[in-house]
């Protein structure tokens, strides 16, 4: 394992060697060369690469052994797999809290009211350059992550991995990032707001059930959401910086 003082001299063979995300996470953290960050993020992303071509090559195994099993207990191979299927796709329920923002499109009069009062737009003058310094922060601890690509508050949170990969960037060991599917909106929100619920202490203000009903995320509710969560992270000393967006 690398330590704080080891980062300047690091080299990209020795980046290959680690295999802790939250070790390169804190290096990359911790680092100022632009050729050194360049590696690290390299080093990272061929990690969750190699993490979810290994996924991908456990499962395969696991359904063949699934095959075996069916064919060796009077031929009920698909039986068999698909209760393995089931198993490994099972969800938690959605916990609903009081809590909870629940973003609008905004198409009738109602709706819309309801979202500008859950969802209050920031009216401090310096509302404008808060929000670029948050998204440029959310931009930067999600730059290693294959299919996150930050450029607003809004379309860019669409699917969920945005939420899963900010999460996973403060807790990696939380879940396999490797695994997640960006055709499954509902599942990546669930699996981001629970985690920085029970880690972070984050609470659900955005509803799963919303969010995939809307064609895209209430910018001002995300940016809220992400706001509370930069919070707590700060709080929790994951974060240290002397300006909070």
């Amino acid at each position: 394992m690398e330590s704080k003082a080891d980062v300047r001299s690091v080299t990209s063979e020795q980046l290959a060697a680690i295999e802790d995300e939250e070790v390169l996470n804190k290096m990359l953290d911790n680092a100022t060369d632009f050729e050194e960050r360049r590696m690290m993020r390299a080093a990272l992303r061929e990690l969750l690469k190699k993490k979810r071509d290994k996924r991908e090559q456990d499962r395969g195994s696991r359904q063949q052994d699934l095959r075996q099993q069916g064919l060796g207990g009077g031929g009920k191979t698909g039986g068999a797999v698909s209760v393995g299927r089931a198993s490994m796709n099972q969800q938690p329920p959605a916990n609903r809290s009081a809590g909870q923002i629940s973003p609008s499109t905004g198409s009738a009069a109602g709706p819309a009211v309801a979202s500008a009062q859950k969802c209050p737009p920031a009216a401090a003058p310096n509302v404008k350059n808060v929000k670029q310094m948050l998204l440029d922060w959310c931009r930067a601890k999600t730059e290693p992550y294959e299919g996150v690509n930050i450029h607003n508050f809004s379309s860019s949170w669409k699917d969920g991995i945005a939420f899963c990969a900010l999460v996973h960037r403060f807790f990696p060991d939380a879940f396999e990032y490797s695994t997640l599917n960006p055709n499954k909106p509902r599942d990546n929100f669930q699996l981001a707001f629970n985690t920085a619920e029970r880690l972070a202490g984050c609470p659900p203000l955005l509803d799963p059930d919303d969010l995939v009903r809307m064609k895209e995320p209430d910018w001002k509710c995300v940016y809220t959401y992400i706001q509370e969560f930069y919070r707590c992270l700060v709080e929790k000393g994951l974060v240290k910086t002397k300006k909070r967006p």
